[in-house]
């Protein structure tokens, strides 16, 4: 199956998050999916990310040509990315023991990476020219590290997604108020008025 890789599937605030993300329905284990069970999915997802992820890469393109080949690091990454900042969230701060797999992860994702990161306007390196999935998606992840982040970082209580908030005043609850807000508003209203319903019919 092709997914569509919609505005609302990247309302992480950050693409190693937006990946994570990719697992759906993580708090519901019988209906729990993941997009990327179909690797193909992995490049589309990389294109994607290219428009979505604009400001982030600075411009870059990211290119993954062999999707099957580099799914093991890509999933690994995912995944202690997933478990690591999930804990942060729970507990209000980054638990070390869960560092080393991540920062393993992340390294495998950089290990066959051939370019330069981090010059002025360039925090992805040059934009002229693609960068692989997997090596950009490990450098998202370990910017997630800062304090100010960690600090940011939220559940969403509708599909458990994992977003930065970066509201004003750090109060925003849903990963997407057009998707999320509006179902739990929905939720809501048709709890109250089936309560209303049985007060009435009692």
């Amino acid at each position: 199956m092709t997914v569509s890789w919609t505005p609302h599937r990247f309302t992480g605030g950050i693409l190693a998050l937006d990946t994570a993300n990719t697992v759906v329905l993580r708090n519901d284990p019988e209906k729990t999916f993941d997009r990327f069970d179909n690797r193909a999915e992995i490049a589309r997802f990389a294109e994607a990310a290219s428009g979505f992820r604009a400001t982030e890469l600075g411009g870059r393109k990211l290119e993954a040509p062999a999707p099957e080949a580099i799914a093991p690091v890509v999933l690994s990454i995912r995944e202690t990315t997933d478990r690591l900042f999930r804990n942060a969230v729970a507990k209000g701060a980054i638990a070390t023991g869960d560092l080393p797999d991540f920062l393993a992860a992340c390294a495998d994702g950089l290990a066959q990476s051939r370019t330069e990161i981090g010059a002025s306007g360039q925090p992805f390196g040059d934009p002229a020219t693609p960068m692989a999935f997997e090596s950009a998606l490990a450098v998202s992840a370990l910017s997630l590290l800062r304090e100010e982040t960690v600090a940011r970082l939220r559940i969403c209580p509708n599909c458990s997604w994992l977003f930065v908030d970066r509201s004003r005043n750090s109060s925003r609850l849903w990963c997407d108020m057009a998707v999320c807000g509006n179902r739990q508003k929905a939720n809501r209203y048709y709890r109250r008025r089936t309560a209303a319903r049985e007060a009435t019919d009692v």
